[in-house]
């Protein structure tokens, strides 16, 4: 197989997987991931809108927020972004109706589907970021705020994430006057999935953005 189609195939497969770990972190009942949180709760206020719906709007928004950041700079190849978000949100949607039977009471189960959740988020991050092709919306934006702060990623990310959390919780007040689609959940996937992405890139080897076969020559 050509070294792109590699690439290509685990940008797609890593999506994949992502977006059912964020299925299973969801249907855990102890909230969703940070990146996912303000869909969430639209998805909830307006059942007739599915989660993969209600994410692929979202992550709109977040291109729209690039080319208002970047302007000129925004490259006419980043509205491909678009295209892998409609990937994302249909196996996100596909995956949510895998796992229409889990709705754990226990708080075991829901710790224990959680924390797997967190795992195969991770490993789909890894696999997803690995290629270099290109960046889902949701890290397009974080890309675009270093750019023109020039701060660092990694800060930004968090402060990203926590952002979207914030909205999401008030949100959540306006529409059913309660915290709901949120919890402890949210907050562990934002601890530790960062976490397990860095285990999983010291451990595993992915498709890399160059072939190694190539650059032995």
């Amino acid at each position: 197989m050509p070294h792109i189609a590699k690439r290509v195939l685990s940008l797609l497969v890593g999506l994949a997987v992502e977006s059912f770990g964020i299925a299973l972190i969801t249907k855990s009942n102890l909230g969703t991931s940070p990146i996912s949180s303000i869909a969430w709760v639209f998805a909830l206020r307006f059942p007739q809108i599915s989660f993969g719906v209600t994410t692929f709007a979202m992550n709109v928004a977040f291109v729209v927020l690039e080319i208002l950041l970047l302007r000129r700079d925004f490259h006419p190849i980043q509205f491909l972004q678009l295209a892998v978000t409609f990937w994302f949100s249909a196996t996100l949607d596909a995956s949510m109706m895998l796992l229409a039977w889990f709705s754990p009471d226990a708080w075991r189960l829901r710790t224990i589907g959680l924390l797997l959740g967190c795992f195969i988020l991770a490993l789909g991050i890894c696999m997803e970021v690995a290629p270099g092709l290109i960046m889902v919306p949701g890290e397009g934006a974080v890309r675009a705020l270093q750019i023109v702060t020039k701060a660092r990623f990694g800060t930004l990310k968090v402060c990203f994430d926590v952002s979207l959390i914030v909205i999401a919780t008030a949100l959540s007040f306006v529409f059913f006057g309660r915290l709901n689609g949120l919890g402890i959940g949210t907050v562990v996937a934002a601890v530790i999935t960062g976490q397990i992405v860095n285990f999983l890139n010291r451990h595993m080897r992915f498709v890399a953005p160059t072939d190694p076969a190539q650059k032995a020559r």
